[in-house]
């Protein structure tokens, strides 16, 4: 993976609450915070408070994932207020406060305790790496659904002349595919316009409406109104019922109904969106038959509610802050649900929990598991896999040097990365210079480490006119350039153009230096 390749970030960073557990965290005067900020602040991270410290964690991390977004990438930061005007100061600095796309508010609890303020919400903002790259409108899963289902009733229509016939077949259809249809299996009905659903909506919400009378039109006795008044004035209404938009009850007593047609209804992103925050526990519980095994997790459900807006059929999904894995499994089932091929990228800093929570959850999922922990209650897995990595020492000092502790392998990996955008082909060993080969490059690398103060010749470390004689060749058929990463050369240019080789310094030609 190359820079500039990622689609979007969901994080759900330390709320900065004051709670003591760092490694999920929202604690940031803990040990591990405060070791990182005397490396990366110095002494003067003493003097710091709270949402300073906060700060000083974040930005560098952000800072990062804006590098490695596509144009039209997004990033979604779940907070809550004990760090929501600082989370915007700092992404409006790092994506510009054009890029703000918006700021989404979760409802995701009811608090009935006695408090001055019963919270009962979180946000999510939204950021773009270049806002005017993004769609003029985002389309949910419920669009795609809708239109699967508009098709469909297209080809029954063609089919069948009578509306009598086309409700019939219509409904079959439905019954069949509720459930993959969700909650747009209640547009069932049809007449002469197509297909629709009775909705509740004539009642002016949460004001006085308009009052008048509407008759019945078999018994001929005004109909029972809207506690509110109705939501139409009257000559709007008059349309409604000369459209035939308005559905009766058997008689007055039953307050009339709106016919909502299928082909008219939008599912847009709202601003404001209402799932239970118990969900994400109820996931975990499902998997491993207990809800403690992680602090408030977020749900599959609110993960993929976030991304089934924007995300495409080959995107990179990353989320930097992983905790129980919920962004993968939300992947995974969107996946199975469209059939589309999304990647994801988990990054936990927690070994514990990335080996016994996240990874561990990835793997049921995928496999399949008992419901609660019950081996007689089957969840059939969702199939794919995932590699799990180990982040190893650190490649390059503060002088940005190559550490004393860096191995061969280690570096061979992130040189052929950096200069291909692919993993190695197969495992290297020193003494071995040539890494592989991608399309038209052949790398090599020059690298061995040695005591302080030891010639560079001496090691191997240097691109000489022996050297460059002593590469292996690469293999038989290849026409492309060798590109040599070593700590210098002694070749001419006018001998490495001649025998096509690309010459590159470490460590200040690798890539992310």
């Amino acid at each position: 993976m190359t820079l500039d390749r990622l689609s979007a970030y969901y994080i759900d960073p330390p709320y900065n609450t004051g709670k003591s557990d760092w490694s999920y965290s929202d604690r940031v005067d803990s040990p591990e915070i405060a070791e990182w900020l005397g490396r990366a602040v110095g002494k003067e991270s003493e003097d710091l408070c709270r949402h300073d410290k906060w700060v000083c964690m974040m930005y560098p991390r952000i800072r990062l994932l804006r590098d490695f977004l596509k144009e039209d990438g997004l990033i979604f930061v779940s907070c809550d207020d004990n760090e929501q005007s600082t989370l915007h100061l700092l992404l409006a600095e790092l994506f510009g406060r054009r890029n703000h796309v918006g700021t989404a508010i979760w409802k995701n609890a009811t608090d009935n305790n006695p408090t001055q303020l019963a919270n009962e919400h979180e946000y999510v903002v939204i950021y773009s790496k270049n806002k005017e790259k993004l769609p003029k409108q985002w389309t949910g899963p419920e669009n795609e659904t809708k239109e699967l289902m508009l098709d469909v009733f297209a080809k029954i229509e063609a089919e069948h002349d009578s509306v009598a016939e086309r409700a019939r077949e219509f409904s079959k259809f439905v019954k069949k595919n509720s459930k993959s249809l969700g909650d747009l299996a209640r547009y069932k009905l049809v007449d002469e316009r197509g297909v629709y659903v009775a909705r509740r909506n004539l009642e002016n919400p949460g004001k006085n409406g308009y009052q008048y009378e509407i008759e019945h039109p078999r018994t001929k006795k005004n109909c029972a109104k809207p506690l509110w008044g109705w939501r139409f004035p009257e000559d709007r209404m008059k349309e409604l019922l000369a459209e035939d938009r308005i559905i009766f009850g058997k008689d007055e007593s039953k307050i009339p109904e709106l016919k909502a047609y299928l082909k008219e209804v939008g599912f847009p992103f709202r601003s404001v969106f209402n799932i239970d925050s118990r969900k994400g526990s109820n996931d975990l519980e499902s998997i491993f038959g207990r809800r403690d095994i992680f602090k408030n997790p977020k749900s599959v459900e609110f993960v993929s509610h976030l991304l089934s807006y924007v995300s495409k059929s080959d995107d990179i999904i990353l989320d930097s802050f992983a905790g129980s894995g919920t962004t993968g499994q939300a992947i995974m089932q969107m996946n199975r649900h469209d059939g589309r091929k999304r990647n994801f990228i988990l990054i936990e800093m927690d070994k514990k929990t990335s080996v016994e929570t996240t990874a561990e959850r990835l793997r049921r999922v995928i496999t399949g598991y008992g419901k609660g922990g019950d081996p007689t209650k089957p969840v059939d897995g969702l199939g794919g896999g995932f590699r799990y990595c180990r982040l190893g020492v650190p490649l390059f000092n503060e002088f940005g040097d190559i550490d004393g502790a860096v191995s061969f392998p280690d570096l061979a990996a992130h040189v052929f990365f950096v200069e291909t955008g692919t993993p190695l082909p197969s495992k290297t060993t020193e003494g071995n210079p040539y890494l592989g080969k991608n399309r038209e490059k052949a790398v090599y690398l020059l690298f061995a480490a040695g005591q302080e103060g030891m010639p560079r010749e001496a090691l191997g470390n240097v691109l000489t006119p022996d050297a460059l004689t002593a590469l292996p060749p690469p293999p038989e058929g290849f026409e492309g350039n060798r590109v040599v990463y070593a700590e210098g050369t002694t070749v001419s240019a006018d001998r490495l153009k001649a025998e096509g080789v690309v010459f590159k310094q470490i460590p200040y030609q690798i890539a992310g230096v």
